[in-house]
């Protein structure tokens, strides 16, 4: 209940309930980006300069090894479960989305272990970017192996607007194509590159960019928290006529994972902030770069599908109820 009082929190009900009443409420788009820029910028900063005072230890890398462990197993198992309620491209676009991370849920956790006093490592910056690509490279592979199999579907299948593809009208860009992009993503690379630069410039960097990256911080992610809500309340009726196992997945899927993670943080013996981050990033899903990157490699799959589940369920779901549950189990748990 408490971190329904969270400013931040508020605002993202402030936009949910203004996209629900079809409020002309509207972030520019521009604005928009930039406030995802800025928080990519600002988290990158505050990892760096962790970084710096922490070093590269082998908690460190125990940390990042269990970060890909999770990128790599939950969209593995994601498609062995979704692929006997949908087809094989939707299956594999859904595991892809649920396999890979949501940056603003991570900010948002982050924001909420400072205002806890809970300390965390600056590496999990680094980890969320890890784990950003596996599931997509996953994804890829899955797609080519249904295109050239027997299991390849012989009807078109409708894009987002209800449109049959025509087979062979669209050729899929080339795995090497979508591993370039998503190796090279402008936000990805902002987020790494920020991060250099805190651990480059240490205390007097931290000291010199306070006002940017610490002062303005809370405000930035409440105006982007809003556009989230209205996103969020704008693309529920996605959600509306799904099968109820999609929406059931969308929903115990993000705590199974959380559950893996907490599991896998305890054999590590991983601290309370680092615990809940991984937990965070494993039950996140990916709204912004995912669904960017599907539209072109499996255009086979709906994106109102795996689209509307991220955004429209587990994205409020993780904001609202799932980050608090998740500290307070670090902290039974691991504490």
């Amino acid at each position: 209940m408490q971190n329904l009082l969270d400013p931040a929190i508020l605002f993202f009900l402030v936009g949910v309930l203004a996209g629900l009443v079809k409020s002309s409420l509207e972030i520019p788009p521009a604005i928009s980006r930039f406030l995802s820029l800025y928080l990519l910028m600002a988290l990158g900063l505050k990892g760096g300069f962790a970084l710096s005072q922490s070093g590269l230890t082998a908690d460190v890398g125990v940390s990042l090894a269990a970060a890909m462990g999770l990128a790599i197993s939950i969209p593995l198992a994601g498609y062995w479960v979704l692929r006997h309620f949908v087809s094989g491209f939707d299956a594999a676009a859904v595991a892809a989305t649920y396999g890979s991370v949501s940056a603003v849920t991570f900010v948002t956790a982050v924001q909420f272990l400072d205002h806890q006093g809970i300390a965390y490592g600056g590496h999990m910056a680094a980890a969320m970017a890890l784990m950003e690509s596996p599931a997509i490279i996953i994804a890829v592979i899955f797609a080519s192996r249904l295109r050239h199999g027997a299991v390849a579907p012989t009807q078109p299948q409708p894009d987002e607007q209800g449109a049959p593809h025509a087979p062979g009208a669209v050729a899929p860009p080339s795995v090497t194509r979508i591993l370039h992009e998503s190796f090279t993503d402008g936000a990805q690379l902002l987020l790494l590159g920020a991060m250099v630069v805190g651990i480059i410039t240490g205390d007097a960097g931290k000291t010199a960019m306070q006002p940017f990256s610490g002062d303005l911080f809370k405000g930035m992610l409440s105006f982007f928290l809003l556009d989230m809500g209205l996103m969020a309340a704008r693309n529920l009726p996605q959600v509306q006529g799904k099968s109820p196992v999609l929406i059931a997945y969308a929903v115990l899927g993000p705590i199974a994972h959380a559950g893996v993670a907490l599991a896998l943080a305890s054999f590590l013996g991983l601290s309370v902030g680092d615990g809940c981050l991984l937990m965070v990033l494993a039950a996140s899903a990916s709204y912004i770069a995912v669904p960017a990157v599907l539209r072109f490699a499996l255009p086979e799959a709906n994106p109102s599908l795996y689209f509307g589940l991220s955004l429209g369920v587990t994205f409020p779901l993780n904001i609202l109820v799932g980050i608090p549950t998740y500290a307070s189990l670090a902290r039974h748990v691991l504490g």
